[in-house]
C-alpha cells in the first residue's frame, strides 16, 4: 500500500510503506517484562545472534524508559559539502526523518543509521514521532533538543547529544531498507527492545523463539527469587540449568 509522502524524499527511496507483522503475542509478552533486555540478550546469545548494544555505547536520554516494538528504519549519508557555506546559501534540508514519522503506526520505533556528532533528530521531529504514536528512537548518531524530547516522553538511545544540526551535513538515502546499528544489521520490522542496560535487536524470524525462551527464564528466575525470600540455607539453592534456553 502506498501512502501520501511529505515531499522530503524521492518516494522510490521508501522501500516499504507497511512493516511486516510480528508473530502474535511477541511484542505484548516482552512489554510485560520489567527490564527485558537481560533475558533477551541471553536468548540471543543461545541462538547465535550478536544483537546486543550496551547502553554505554547507545545511551538512553530517559532513565527508566523501556520500549519494545517493530523498527522503522532510516539511513542517512554524509554530504561532501562545506556546511557553513551551505547554511549561508540556503542549502535544502535533505534529512527525511519526517517521512519516517509519516509512516509510523502506534507502537513503532524509529531506527536511524546516521551521522556521528551531528543531529539526526531534533525537537520537532521527536514531537512528530510522539504524535504518530511512536515509542521512541534508536540512533547510531547524534540528536539535539534533548530537553524537549524528555519533556514530551519520547526516549532516544543515541551515540551523541549535540547542538550541531545535521541538516546541511547529511541526507536521507533510504527509508525502510536495511541499516546497520553499531555493527548489528537491522531490517524493517525487526523487534527492538531497549531499556537501561542495552538495546537488543531481535530479527523477526527469531522473535517467537526468543520470547519462548525468555518466558521460560522468567519462571525459573522467579523460582530463585522465591527461594531467596525464604530462610532456607544457600547450600540448598537450586543449581542453574544449562539447558534453560535450549529445551
Amino acid at each position: 500500500m502506498t501512502r501520501a509522502t511529505m515531499g522530503r524524499i524521492d518516494p522510490n527511496l521508501i522501500r516499504l510503506y507497511d512493516l511486516p507483522a510480528a508473530p502474535e503475542g511477541v511484542i505484548a509478552a516482552l512489554r510485560a517484562i520489567d527490564g527485558p533486555c537481560e533475558l533477551v540478550s541471553d536468548a540471543l546469545d543461545d541462538l547465535g545472534f550478536d544483537g546486543v548494544i550496551a547502553c554505554s555505547v547507545l545511551r538512553p536520554t530517559m532513565a527508566g524508559a523501556t520500549i519494545v516494538g517493530p523498527a522503522i528504519t532510516l539511513r542517512n549519508r554524509l554530504l561532501e559539502v562545506d556546511p557553513f557555506t551551505a547554511a549561508r546559501e540556503g542549502h535544502v534540508n535533505r534529512q527525511a526523518d519526517f517521512e519516517a514519522h509519516n509512516l509510523t503506526r502506534p507502537g513503532d520505533i524509529l531506527v536511524i543509521e546516521g551521522g556521528q556528532g551531528i543531529s539526526n533528530l531534533g525537537g520537532i521531529s521527536a514531537t512528530m514521532g510522539k504524535r504518530q504514536g511512536g515509542l521512541g528512537a534508536v540512533i547510531d548518531g547524534g540528536i539535539r533538543d534533548v530537553r524537549h524530547s524528555r519533556t514530551i516522553g519520547y526516549p532516544v538511545w543515541c551515540s551523541d547529544i549535540t547542538a550541531r544540526t545535521g541538516r546541511w551535513r547529511q541526507e536521507t538515502v533510504e527509508i525502510n531498507g536495511p541499516v546497520t546499528i553499531r555493527g548489528v544489521p537491522v531490517q524493517p520490522g525487526d523487534i527492538i527492545c531497549a531499556d537501561d542496560s542495552a538495546v537488543c535487536i531481535i530479527p523477526l524470524g527469531l522473535a517467537a523463539e526468543v520470547v519462548r525462551r525468555v518466558l521460560k527464564r522468567v519462571v525459573t528466575d522467579q523460582a530463585s527469587l522465591d527461594f531467596l525470600a525464604g530462610d532456607r540455607p544457600l547450600s540448598e539453592f537450586p543449581r542453574p540449568n544449562a539447558k534453560t534456553f535450549r529445551e
